[in-house]
């Protein structure tokens, strides 16, 4: 699949910035004023994966390549946004454009920051960019269902199947639900997703905390994720410090363990970041290995093998013959594929296979 797109949203001044330094190590401008990021800033993260290391300590490759992840830092949105307040309808734009949405929430307190919302009440801040883009979508889909709606009274059947979803959908909307949680049937699906939808991108919540509570303790933390799990119960929340995370980038690799261990943190924020992008998109990890390379792949979860080999190249998915396949686990206890193959630990998988995350992949293909 190509690669993944997670937009980095928000009030002004919670961290998100912060959060895009640390995440990508591009410095960006994070001064303490409202709008201080208009254009959109991109980053490509390697994914971390202790996987991909310990595959190549083995065969010792001549490259190691990574998954990757593409976060984008959209400006800060302020209430009124879905009718252009704050540049709102420019920023909006840029969230159709990526996969999923990290909305950091301020978790913390610092009297010295502007802030734009209710300051000390996280469900607050979260509920007015949630506002914002239901009303933005509401609007879309008011457009797209009064076009399909003038077609329906002429009889068109396909017409009348897509005002069906739509005005489930804006009944939601109106009620201030968001499209994700509205069911759509399978072949209700292409008359929604030709809107790109705001509230349908699956999202996640970054509780930035201070510092000191990085390691667990934050109350307003505690009560995101509570707020969340009753309301939508669907998203990830991920509890990490955006200054403790920046901070992590001056240390080296020893330094940095140590660090987090004294913030009582076993890992960082952004690996768990990542990581929670995966699941809440639904994408699995495989491997390729070869004395030339070892690689990391990303597919969708439930993926037969020859939707795996097309990740790599469309002409292997169309020849696909078979996929030597080992899983990570049984690899480590090997120690090599020569020596897999010699034990029968290597098997044949079809084209029925489905593929496990951590699966080792050699694909045989007619082209």
């Amino acid at each position: 699949m190509s690669k993944l797109g997670i937009g980095i949203v928000g009030l002004p001044n919670v961290g998100k910035s912060t959060l895009f330094h640390a995440l990508t190590s591009i410095s960006v401008p994070a001064e303490n004023y409202p709008f201080c990021t208009i254009d959109p800033n991109i980053g490509v993260v390697e994914v971390p994966d202790l996987r991909l290391a310990r595959i190549s300590e083995f065969i010792l490759p001549e490259r190691i390549v990574p998954n990757v992840v593409e976060f984008v830092d959209i400006a800060g949105l302020v209430e009124g946004a879905s009718k252009g307040e704050g540049l709102g309808n420019k920023f909006l734009q840029h969230i159709r454009e990526v996969d999923a949405i990290c909305h950091v929430v301020r978790c913390f307190d610092n009297p010295s920051i502007v802030v734009t919302g209710a300051r000390g009440n996280p469900s607050a801040d979260r509920s007015v960019i949630e506002l914002e883009l239901i009303l933005a979508d509401l609007e879309v889909v008011e457009r797209a269902l009064d076009r399909v709606e003038r077609r329906e009274r002429t009889g068109d059947r396909d017409a009348a199947k897509a005002a069906n979803v739509l005005r489930r959908i804006a009944k939601a909307l109106a009620e201030g639900i968001p499209a994700r949680r509205v069911r759509v049937e399978l072949d209700e699906l292409r008359h929604v997703k030709s809107l790109n939808l705001l509230t349908r991108k699956p999202v996640m919540y970054a509780a930035n905390v201070s510092e000191d509570e990085a390691g667990g303790g934050s109350q307003a933390a505690e009560q995101l994720r509570q707020a969340v799990e009753a309301e939508d119960p669907e998203a990830e929340v991920v509890i990490l410090s955006a200054q403790l995370e920046a901070d992590l980038l001056s240390l080296e690799y020893e330094e940095q363990a140590e660090y987090l261990q004294a913030h009582g943190l076993e890992e960082s924020g952004i690996s768990q970041l990542i990581r929670a992008g995966y699941r809440l998109l639904g994408l699995t990890t495989f491997f390729t290995a070869s004395e030339k390379e070892v690689r990391a792949w990303t597919v969708r979860s439930g993926a037969k093998a020859p939707e795996a080999a097309g990740v790599i190249h469309s002409d292997f998915e169309r020849g696909f013959i078979k996929a030597e396949t080992i899983h990570f686990d049984a690899f480590v206890d090997v120690g090599s594929l020569k020596k897999a193959r010699e034990m029968g630990r290597m098997r044949l998988e079809g084209k029925e296979y489905e593929v496990v995350d951590g699966d080792i992949m050699l694909f045989r293909s007619a082209t």
